[in-house]
């Protein structure tokens, strides 16, 4: 077993329990609430938080991975006041989002940059790992990285190969966000193949997003966990391409390197809430427990394939 750091404290990998592997709680950009957004009102987005998380227990998920990290509104202190109110684990990460530059902060120190030092991104990230997140005493327990349609961008590959070097360092896994109609996971594991990480340690996020086979049975043969994570995203992908992919796979015989989740988030600031619900009405915790485990079964995958899903390769995507 490996111990794993909980917004509320350490647990054991055999206690994660039911995972869903990439999950928001806030995507907040403070920057903007604390400019534009007015009506903000924090004790009642916290009881909204906290309700659903509880109800997300109750439907039998005992834990969520948050990879909200700098670029998507990482805030600890108001993960803290929600995680104190709720028997859900929540597993935090750290790294950098982007789809093209990096944060201002990096742009000028760095290995071969105006300030010519070490790169700051990977000595903040084990940090985070390994002492804990400003001083919340919070440590992450992953790591988060993105490429998506624009490609393997110079802020994009700094950014994954700080994320890679901190993974060695550490041990810590990654997920990383990526467009699979770019085939964008493929990129993504070279680069973190060419700086030594584990790729059995790596979740290719939002491969649920395609129902390309040969693609996904490509990144799982390197050794990455698939993340069939964006249930609920209809507009996306319809529900019953999402299963019938998930059904597929598993008749190949890849239950063992598949995981899921929605991607949904008790709140974000990039859409309005009611336009959300009207648009992506399943976009929601509820929905894997509700909707695609069921249709799952009905497809033919066992209960002992959801359980693999759902408990098994989480917990090995987390032990060295």
């Amino acid at each position: 077993m490996t111990s794993i750091p909980t917004v509320t404290g350490t647990v054991e990998s055999a206690e994660l329990g039911r995972v869903l592997v990439h999950e928001h709680v806030f995507v907040v950009n403070e920057e903007y609430r604390q400019n534009f957004q007015g009506d903000w009102d924090e004790e009642g987005k916290i009881a909204d938080a906290v309700r659903d998380l509880n109800e997300l227990k109750g439907l039998g998920i005992d834990t969520i991975l948050d990879p909200t990290v700098l670029g998507l509104g990482r805030y600890i202190p108001r993960i803290q006041k929600i995680a104190a109110q709720t028997d859900l684990n929540i597993v935090v990460a750290t790294g950098v989002y982007t789809y093209n530059e990096i944060p201002f902060q990096f742009h000028y120190s760095g290995p071969g940059l105006l300030f010519d030092v070490p790169e700051p991104m990977t000595e903040l990230f084990v940090k985070d790992l390994t002492e804990g997140i400003a001083d919340t005493g919070v440590r992450a327990g992953f790591l988060k990285c993105a490429i998506e349609e624009q490609g393997m961008t110079p802020g994009v590959e700094r950014v994954m190969r700080a994320v890679a070097q901190a993974h060695v360092r550490t041990g810590a896994p990654i997920t990383v966000h990526t467009n699979p109609h770019t085939r964008s996971g493929l990129e993504a594991q070279r680069v973190l193949r060419e700086e030594g990480v584990d790729l059995t340690k790596v979740v290719i996020g939002h491969s649920g997003d395609t129902t390309d086979l040969d693609y996904l049975a490509e990144l799982a043969d390197a050794g990455s966990l698939l993340g069939m994570d964006r249930f609920g995203l209809d507009v996306l992908l319809p529900f019953e391409d999402r299963v019938r992919t998930v059904v597929d796979l598993v008749e190949r015989g890849y239950a063992e390197k598949i995981v899921l989740a929605h991607d949904a988030s008790c709140f974000i600031d990039w859409f309005d809430p009611e336009a959300k619900r009207q648009v992506v009405p399943k976009w929601n915790f509820r929905h894997i427990s509700e909707d695609v485990l069921p249709a799952l079964r009905d497809g033919g995958v066992s209960d002992d394939d959801i359980e693999t899903m759902l408990v098994a390769n989480p917990r090995r995507y987390f032990e060295r």
